[in-house]
């Protein structure tokens, strides 16, 4: 037509469809499977084959890759499996050439979805826990049937760690990113991390808690993964105020394990509170028999005390890090955006508690108590910021989240008011709390004020 020759028009009109269809794969973002014609200079611009055909259009030339891809679709649509082959390993030798980087990265990505990790790891989280709570309740009937189950379980976790640490460093290679980029892989790295905790708490109190709290955490953090995955790339291309490693590897990293250890502190609580209302176990003796023995409460109450230690650091660091990432960004160090009073409020819950134990305003109950609404906090400041749609933190919404949100919240809010019960309903405390004369209105005795 350009020569002005006769039957441009109905050749236009023949490949009018076609270039309607090719228009259509463009728009409908398929996968960027076609690479750059000049990958020495323009290697990341991969595009989809609909937008390859259509440059074909207009150059006259098509990309080696497309015609590769329609030999492996011709021969896939005939069940041709010889042709199949045939086109694959010629595709995989073109490419070997100029992308061997981006091929390996491909198998390496496919080795890694394929391994399931986190799936196998969550698997022996749970099963785990399960062996951890048959031997807290068996206790007080074998010890020896106790420490059995309580070494199996931490075996089993510690293997589970590894695996789970496997997929989240092999994850981090993948990306070329440190191990928290969105709320997928914070959920996994805050489980990581609280498994860690548990570790350490079950190697120093050797009672199954640290095992319970380190497969608990596990296994939740890795479910909340898993359904955050369900809608999408767990990959995904980072935003651009957020593409900086260096703070995504100092103020995200150390942010989110104050985030894990006060979970970890909660969870700590929420054992305390449910071993003490329902059993007597808070009172028996743990311990080896040649060094002074202590409550399993006591123990727990010094576990809780630790962490909050830990927690408060980390966050306060890590907040502190956020600051100055913001002021290299937006131009300053604090703007009360939602995300970061969210991270403020953490840093003076766990300030709150220290105090009010250094003060004696509280004491194990009441420690307690303050520690499972440190849950509450942390899980706004993580989930409930990203959904009320304000602040330059706003992303990750999604509706069903907030459904289990509030769930969340309110089996918190049911263990407070179950820590908050009158002392003489605990079990483990009954025997030295009596029912005060007078029924339940009375006062409670020395021994009740005690804990």
């Amino acid at each position: 037509m350009q020569a002005g020759k006769a039957g441009g028009q109905s050749a236009i009109e023949q490949i009018a469809e076609p270039i309607r269809h090719f228009q259509a794969m463009e728009n409908f973002g398929y996968a960027l499977v076609v690479p750059p014609w000049e990958p020495d200079t323009h290697r990341d611009l991969w595009t989809n084959v609909g937008a390859s055909l259509l440059e074909s259009a207009q150059t006259d030339k098509f990309h080696p890759a497309v015609l590769y891809l329609a030999d492996i679709a011709t021969a896939y649509r005939g069940e041709n499996a010889a042709g199949f082959n045939q086109a694959v390993d010629g595709y995989r030798a073109w490419l070997a050439k100029d992308f061997s980087k981006e091929l390996r990265k491909g198998r390496a990505e496919f080795y890694y979805n394929d391994v399931k990790a986190f799936l196998h790891a969550e698997i022996m989280y749970v099963s785990a826990l399960v062996l951890g709570l048959i031997g807290l309740l068996c206790f007080n009937v074998s010890r020896g049937f106790f420490e059995m189950l309580r070494t199996s379980a931490l075996y089993i976790i510690i293997i589970a760690g590894v695996i789970h640490t496997f997929g989240l460093v092999f994850r981090m290679v993948l990306e070329g990113r440190p191990p928290v980029t969105n709320l997928y892989s914070s959920a996994i790295f805050i489980g990581w991390g609280a498994m860690l905790l548990g570790i350490v708490l079950e190697r120093i109190y050797r009672v199954g808690i640290g095992n319970i709290v380190a497969a608990t955490a596990g296994f939740m953090t890795l479910l909340i993964a898993h359904n955050l995955a369900i809608g999408g790339d767990t990959m995904e291309m980072m935003r651009a105020v957020l593409d900086t490693n260096f703070w995504l590897a100092t103020h995200v990293v150390v942010v989110t394990l104050g985030y894990a250890s006060t979970f970890v502190a909660g969870l700590l609580a929420i054992i305390y509170i449910v071993l003490g209302v329902f059993t007597p176990m808070l009172k028996e003796k743990v311990g080896a028999s040649a060094k002074p023995q202590t409550d399993i409460g006591k123990a727990l109450a010094k576990m809780v005390y630790g962490i909050i230690c830990f927690a408060t650091l980390f966050s306060f660091t890590g907040t502190v890090l956020g600051g100055i990432w913001a002021d290299q960004s937006w131009g300053r160090f604090w703007g009360w955006d939602p995300k970061e009073n969210g991270a403020l409020l953490i840093v003076l819950w766990n300030a709150i508690i220290l105090h009010a134990r250094w003060g004696g305003l509280v004491r194990e109950r009441g420690i307690m108590n303050l520690a499972v609404f440190g849950n509450i906090m942390t899980s706004f400041s993580w989930f409930g910021v990203n959904m009320l749609g304000v602040g330059l933190h706003s992303y990750g919404f999604m509706d069903a989240a907030f459904k289990w949100l509030m769930l969340f919240v309110a089996t918190q809010v049911a263990i407070i008011g179950v820590g908050l019960l009158p002392i003489y309903l605990w079990r483990s405390f009954r025997s030295r709390a009596p029912v005060p004369a007078g029924g339940p209105g009375g006062k409670p005795g020395t021994a009740a004020a005690s804990a």
